[in-house]
């Protein structure tokens, strides 16, 4: 079973937000790591790039397949977690922490209130 935190929002393409003032943490849930299964390579964003919510930001490589990371939110890339380009597999150990994969200054904070809260999440993976 999951882990699901009770303090990030999640997008129906299993991404998670932590807001944290006026940017979002983004990465991506346990269950989607637990799909993924062993990630072996990270494409991370640019910084200083602008991003619609919806747009394909990054890219996540596991042993089966390469899955496009999408952002959850709108606004300007602020940092990436160059920790993954040396050991991306802390997607899968550390989803909701060390895994983070970049965090964005939020243009629209209300679209974070669209997203689903961890109950609701639960529910869309059948949890």
């Amino acid at each position: 079973m999951s882990q699901i935190p009770n303090d990030l929002k999640f997008a129906t393409s299993h991404e998670w937000v932590r807001i944290e003032g006026d940017v979002a943490v983004v990465g991506v849930s346990d269950h989607a790591q637990e799909e993924m299964t062993d990630v072996v390579f990270v494409e991370l964003p640019e910084v200083g790039r602008t991003v619609a919510a919806g747009e394909a930001v990054a890219v996540v490589e596991c042993v089966k397949a390469a899955s496009d990371i999408y952002s959850p939110v709108s606004g300007e890339i602020v940092d990436a977690n160059g920790a993954l380009e040396g050991d991306p597999s802390l997607i899968n150990s550390e989803p909701y922490a060390g895994g983070w994969i970049y965090k964005i200054k939020l243009s629209d904070p209300s679209e974070a209130d669209a997203m689903m809260d961890a109950s609701a999440y639960a529910g869309h993976i059948g949890q």
